[in-house]
Parts: structure tokens; sequence; C-alpha cells
């Protein structure tokens, strides 16, 4: 018998995973496949069975175990039974209800392989077609966010069980800018603030706020650069951290794509784009013909002036900054790929071609925004279709606030340099001074 999507039993399969990221078509076609199923103080599968179907719990209590010996007792109100039960084939342990269970099987190759994501244009940003089911579950927000979406179920139950809970006080620094990167984070509850100071001795300047279902610090983990940032709660806040290792592990590895320089060639003949991340200073030195170069630390100021509707090819010096730029580029729906080894992995080429735009360069960025640049939109060659810019799509705030970091900057350097002519003035003095005194001798 189907199961109505509005349904108790349908709210509770909307929250299963990795369910919770089907789109509102699929997941209604398939509630009309579903068969809810009951027993009583009997095995839903044993050890050894090679049934491919995943077994769900709804309702009651199940107990795993092998050879007699209890190796978990799952409730279906708990966070637990959100995953299929001991899902590996052939089965490992023996799943038995402890009672009345009432559970559903679902075909592996459908849950597991869910059609492509249907994308639709809303205002300069792309949206996905899913159900309005009201629900404000932090863990079901993180699972449709689109990184999440292209993990393997396996890797998400690893993920989930391995978040680990952090609560914050009001004004307690939770990440450092200088410090080094471990953790990822997910904003579970709460409020922080982002924040950034252009040098150590400068005024710090506020850049952002961060809210529930947020995630901050994977630009330090991919590309091993210390923390540019300052995150502090603004209220009592509850984060869900994972480690370094976990992160490489379960989120990068099966999240980036790589591909060589014959690969990227073939790529681009079916209409990828490429975008070099690296400095102006460095693009200018040497880049690959019909390459866009937009600094990684300005990405997240124009991504939304970007195209989406073509793969991209991110490329830099070595690939690590490009892991960064790709891993932003997927949370913001684009297909990204990069090229391995960056540019360090290509033989010079005697023709040097000339940016499709250019934008000036800086200090790499973190979060939200900031490090963003000074609009310099005069530079942009507009009759570009390698990756199409739309001035009306750029984030003016967040240009304001690097306007102000520059100017900050700025000043810093000026009166950085003020102390150096003093020295070097003092210094040619006393050697002055040093040299008459030899002659003298």
């Amino acid at each position: 018998m189907a199961v109505e999507v509005d349904s108790k039993e349908g709210q509770i399969i909307r929250k299963l995973i990795p369910l919770a990221t089907l789109p509102a078509a699929p997941f209604s076609a398939l509630c009309a496949d579903i068969t809810i199923e009951e027993i009583e103080d009997q095995a839903l599968f044993n050890r050894g069975d090679t049934d491919t179907h995943l077994v769900y719990l709804i309702s009651g209590e199940v107990v795993l175990q092998a050879e007699g010996l209890i190796v978990e007792v799952i409730n279906a109100t708990s966070e637990s039974a959100r995953f299929a039960l001991a899902h590996q084939i052939p089965r490992k342990i023996d799943a038995v209800a402890n009672g009345l269970v009432r559970f559903v099987r679902l075909d592996a190759d459908v849950v597991n392989n869910p059609p492509p994501l249907i994308y639709k244009e809303d205002k300069s940003y792309m949206v996905i077609e899913e159900s309005e089911d009201g629900s404000d579950d932090w863990m079901t927000a993180l699972l449709k966010t689109p990184i999440f979406q292209r993990l393997p179920p396996a890797n998400l139950q690893k993920i989930l069980i391995s978040l680990n809970g952090v609560c914050y006080k009001q004004g307690e620094v939770i990440v450092e800018q200088g410090g080094k990167g471990d953790y990822y984070y997910l904003i579970k509850s709460g409020e922080c603030q982002v924040s950034r100071k252009p040098t150590p001795s400068a005024k710090e300047i506020k850049l952002a706020k961060l809210g529930k279902g947020d995630t901050f610090g994977e630009d330090a983990l991919l590309s091993d650069f210390p923390r540019n940032v300052t995150i502090t709660a603004l209220t009592d806040a509850v984060l869900m951290q994972l480690d370094k290792e976990q992160f490489v592990k379960l989120i990068k590895e099966p999240s980036l794509k790589f591909v060589d320089y014959n690969e990227m060639q073939l790529a681009i003949k079916h209409g990828a784009n490429l975008l070099d991340v690296r400095s102006q200073d460095d693009y200018e030195v040497r880049h690959l013909k019909n390459s866009t170069n937009v600094p990684f630390f300005s990405l997240r100021v124009y991504i939304k002036s970007l195209n989406r509707e073509k793969p991209v090819i991110v490329v830099c010096g070595d690939g690590k900054i490009s892991e960064a730029a790709a891993f932003l580029l997927l949370r913001n729906k684009f297909d990204a790929m990069i090229l391995k080894g960056g540019m360090a992995s290509v033989a010079p080429d005697p023709k040097h071609e000339s940016a499709l735009f250019k934008i000036d360069d800086g200090h790499e960025t973190l979060i939200g925004t900031e490090k963003i640049l000074v609009d310099k939109t005069k530079n942009y060659d507009k009759r570009s279709e390698s990756i199409d810019y739309n001035p009306n799509l750029i984030d003016r705030d967040a240009l304001e606030e690097q306007v102000k970091i520059l100017k900050s900057e700025n000043e810093q350097l000026r009166r950085i340099n003020q102390h150096l002519q003093e020295k070097y003035t003092k210094l040619k003095n006393e050697k002055q001074q040093l040299e008459k005194l030899i002659q003298s001798k």
C-alpha cells in the first residue's frame, strides 16, 4: 500500500538518509511504491542474507546482534534510525524486532542512485526543487546542501556519526585568525560573527554574520593555510565539528574531481570553461589560453556573476588553492573540476594569451564576504562568452567592506614605509659617519 507524502509515516520517511535530499517529485514517486511491513519478535533479516534492499525502521525497536551478543539496540525515535539498518551485504549481523515493529524495504539502487538534481533559475541564483515540509531540522538542512547531496550514503552516515557537538558562550572565540585549520564546523543553533584584522595592529573589521545551518572552516583544511578570519559566538551557540582527517576522507576526496591536461583539453572541446584562481601577477606571467582570471580571494564576490550552465575547470599554481575554489563552486551548485598539479604540471607555452578579464589580486579568503575585491569592473571584457559576467549580480555591500579593508591596509603600509624610510636614512647617515671615521684614520 502506498504511503501518503503528507502522512505521519511520510514525514518519518522524508527524514530518512539519504531520502531527505530527494526533490519533491522523485520522493512522491518513491512513496507511491513503498509498503510498510509489520512484524513482532521476529527477524527483519539474518546474518549472511544477500538481499540488497535497504531496511529502515519506522516504529518500534530493533536489536542488532551477532552470535547471540547484542551489538546495538535501535529505537525508531533515535538518530540512528534515520540510517538503513546494518546495510552491508551480505549482512554481518541479525536484526530482530523487540516487540511490534514497523519498517520499510527500499531498493538500494533507487536510494543510492537518485535521478539528477533539477535546478531552476531564480533571481540570479539556483534553487533545488524540493518539498515544502517546513522542517527546520539542522541535519536535514545540511543533507540538502549541494556538497552533501553528492556524497555516498555510507559517507553521510559516517559523517553524522563523527560530528561532535561543542557549546560556545556568547562572545567566545571559535576560530582565531592565524590559527591552524583543524575542524570543519556546522552551526546547529545560535549565531556567529565573522571578522578580520588586515594587520595585527589594525582595527578588527566585521565581515559577515552566520546562522543556523551555515558551515565554515573548509578553506584552511583544503589549502593548509592558516585561518585568516576570526569567528566569534554572537549568542550562545551549539556547533557540530568534524576533524580534518574525517573531512578529507569523507567529504573532500569523494567531492573533488581532478583532470589531467589531456582530460582538460577534451572537456574544453565539450564546452567547459577554464577559471584561473591565482593572483593577477602570476596569471600575467603565464596562463592557459582562453582562461579567465578570478583570484581566489575575490571569487565569493563574483560567483553570482559566473555562468553555471557550463562545467568549470579550476587552475592554480600547484592545485592546492584550486581545491578550495572548486569546493566553493560545488557549494554554489557549479559543476567544478580541478586541473591536477595546476600550472606546475603544464609544459610552458611560448604563445602567451591575454586574460578575458582581470581582477586585482589580494589575500585569500575563507568565509562569506571576507577580503572582497574593490570594484574594477572596467577591466572586464563584457564580450566574453567563456564565463559570463553580470555586474548587476556583484555584492555591493561586500565591495564596500573591501574598500574599508584596503584603506586600512594602505594606511598600515604607508606607516611601515615611512618607518623603513626613516630607518634607511638613519643607517645611511651612520654608514657615512663610519666611512669618514675610517678615512680619517
